[in-house]
């Protein structure tokens, strides 16, 4: 190949069959997004001189770990008001617009992940080819960041695949893989790794017809329906995201209602959707938990440990999970437990997830090669990592990681699941209890990407590194705490778990208690969240917490636990169960409910966070945000407990947390953190 222009960010080459090979390497990224400097250089690339009209162009990546990743999300906290953002995005729009009216054909040559505006460039191309590898991923994930596609997306997609498959890309933000990507249109040719620049190259020196699209979805954008599907639509939506709340979607839908047969108006008018979504509090808050996340993620880069072998200990529901997790992360897995049935259900659980996640029999079976049985402990003594997961209990615990220290290779990390037991209290049973860190997942593990990274007073700094490593390594994200009771996730979710208990004990129905909680945002109601986790773990939770902390388990639910209703692994907790779903009584007639109910269990929850900031459980009141929302999945649209406290105004809430402490006492006494989020830090 011969060499064209260069610049910064990308390479171009032609070939001997006149094909521009236009290369994209974001100089110091691991990643590729689409910067300003780098849109600017593509604009360049595009307008450059060559001898002769190309054959075709092809646009491709060489970062191994993917495509694009889409746009410079760092980008959008610069934009002063709506003008700004509205010029820029306008200005891509230009640019895309170009590629797709090319006197040539273009393809994108998409390996790894392809999203966002990597995905709308892609789309103006006149071909995409796919990589078939599991780790292939394509969307529009917009919506997620409280904005909806921007750079074409919205006009290029449904013209691609079809409103119907196109709507429910955009509206959920999930991503499909190369198969998947395939069957519906999205991408025209899947390819091993070997084969991709033969199948681009033959897409442009024989190009196929165009695709038709199906009857359904031509039809749906004839102008007398498309009122009635975008109906469909906005409802379908609300079910999990208010609009409220969300603008986004239903801003999308109201677009592709408007003006779905005027491609050049759509694109007007989605810039300027995008420009005022963008400077609203919604996207502002989502915007900054994905930077929070980049933020956790960057805390899995201190050290260069990369475990090979990992011993877990307890094949329960956490155990045998997190086996299953680290299993399908390529790491080699033994699973302990003295009990044959246990592993072989933590077994049927992993094969469940395997076949969920990657589909194909031979990847399902090549995982499964990974995770190892082992009753009697045979791959302690090889393991790179030892992860104890047996039940919740200090002597138990203390007992087993006795027992197995001197089993254990030299550099070897000792972590425990604990999800409450102080690691100084654990680390007085070794020897080197320096060894020792928390490793706190939640359930379910394979959801929720939290791990708290339980720092013990004696755990050297870089065993806490290697074990933030770890969890990198695993695809989930580290949040280093502070060696406290229930660290900071629990600790923070237990008030208000309890808060909820009290009132129900008070009277308040069930249904009410969850339905206030799920309309503050939170993605699941308190009442029925203990039931899911178990009102027997909660307890013991609680009684932990109890003896270093100022806080009590209403009688109610110790009753419940007493009684055998431990919630929906027994059938019946605060509600009956009927096929693994809550039976929730309706409501009375008229019935009217306390007017400070969403307050009671709120600000319980920030009136501890508040008190986990001060006590520094987690080094700033970013991370503090970060470790709620991705542990608890508290409202991400408000950005966190203290983002929501600053917003909401200080004062006020301090107001209402002093109303609250002298109807209902000294449970809803405000910490004395909160005079220091004061501005002028006034006594309580």
């Amino acid at each position: 190949m011969s060499e064209s222009i260069d610049s910064k960010h990308w390479r171009a080459q032609i070939d001997p069959d006149g094909i521009v090979w236009l290369h994209l390497n974001v100089s110091d990224a691991s990643a590729n997004v689409l910067s300003s400097a780098v849109l600017a250089e593509l604009e360049q690339q595009l307008a450059a001189p060559r001898a002769g009209p190309p054959r075709g162009l092809v646009i491709l990546s060489d970062k191994p770990n993917g495509f694009m990743a889409g746009a410079d999300v760092k980008e959008f906290t610069t934009f002063t008001d709506s003008t700004q953002a509205y010029t820029q995005i306008r200005r891509v729009q230009t640019m895309f617009d170009q590629i797709e009216h090319l006197p040539y054909p273009s393809v994108s040559l998409i390996h790894g992940f392809c999203l966002g505006g990597g995905l709308e460039l892609a789309l103006a191309c006149t071909y995409r080819v796919a990589q078939d590898d599991p780790r292939t991923r394509i969307g529009l994930p917009e919506v997620r960041l409280g904005i909806h596609p921007g750079f074409g997306g919205s006009v290029r997609l449904p013209r691609r695949v079809g409103m119907f498959a196109a709507m429910d890309l955009m509206l959920s933000g999930r991503t499909l893989d190369a198969r998947a990507a395939k069957k519906i249109g999205l991408v025209d040719q899947v390819a091993p790794a070997r084969y991709l620049q033969r199948a681009a190259r033959a897409l442009i020196l024989t190009p196929p017809g165009p695709r038709r699209l199906a009857l359904r979805d031509t039809a749906a954008t004839w102008r007398p329906i498309r009122p009635w599907v975008g109906r469909i639509l906005r409802q379908k939506v609300s079910r999990h995201a208010p609009r409220t709340h969300y603008p986004a979607p239903y801003a999308l839908i109201d677009l592709w209602v408007r003006d779905a047969n005027n491609p050049q108006r759509m694109l007007d008018k989605e810039a300027a959707s995008v420009s005022r979504l963008i400077m609203g509090p919604t996207a502002r808050n989502l915007i900054r938990v994905f930077l929070l996340q980049e933020r956790l993620k960057s805390l899995g880069r201190t050290s260069d440990f990369s475990p090979q072998h990992i011993h877990v200990i307890g094949a329960g529901v956490m155990g045998g999970d997190i086996a299953a997790l680290c299993a399908m992360s390529g790491l080699r897995v033994t699973l302990q437990d003295p009990a044959p049935d246990h592993i072989g259900a933590s077994l049927q659980r992993a094969y469940a997830l395997f076949q969920k996640r990657l589909k194909l029999p031979r990847l399902v079976r090549a995982v499964g090669d990974n995770l190892i049985p082992d009753i009697a402990g045979n791959g302690l003594r090889q393991a790179d990592v030892v992860i104890e997961a047996v039940f919740e209990d200090i002597a138990v615990k203390q007992k087993l990681l006795r027992d197995i220290e001197p089993q254990l290779k030299s550099q070897a990390v000792l972590a425990s699941n604990t999800s409450s037991i102080p690691l100084d209290v654990l680390g007085a049973a070794l020897a080197r209890p320096e060894r020792l860190v928390g490793l706190h997942f939640f359930n379910p593990v394979a959801k929720m990407q939290l791990v708290e990274v339980v720092d013990g007073p004696a755990t050297d700094p870089a065993i806490a590194r290697r074990a933030c490593a770890l969890v990198r390594h695993i695809d989930h994200l580290p949040l280093p705490v502070k060696n406290s009771p229930g660290f900071l996730v629990n600790r923070v979710l237990m008030p208000y778990l309890l808060e909820a208990v009290t009132l129900e004990s008070e009277g308040v129905p069930g249904r009410v208690i969850d339905q206030a909680a799920v309309d503050f945002g939170m993605p699941m109601g308190p009442i029925e969240l203990g039931d899911t986790v178990g009102l027997d773990i909660c307890l013991s939770v609680a009684d932990i917490l109890s003896r270093r902390l100022s806080l009590t388990a209403p009688p109610r639910l110790r009753e419940l636990c007493e009684a055998g209703h431990l919630g929906r692994k027994s059938g019946r907790g605060f509600y009956p169960y009927r096929d693994g779903k809550p039976v929730k009584p309706p409501v009375g007639k008229g019935y009217t409910p306390p007017q400070d109910l969403t307050e009671r269990m709120i600000l319980r929850m920030v009136n501890e966070a508040v008190a986990c900031l001060r006590q520094g459980v987690v080094a700033d009141a970013d991370l503090l945000d970060a470790g709620v929302i991705f542990g608890t999945g508290f409202a991400p649209f408000r950005g966190g407990p203290i983002r929501y406290v600053q917003e909401t105004g200080i004062a006020g809430m301090l107001e209402t947390m002093q109303k609250l402490q002298r109807s209902y006492g000294e449970r809803f006494a405000p910490d004395p953190g909160w005079e220091a989020l004061l501005p002028r830090g006034p006594q309580l």
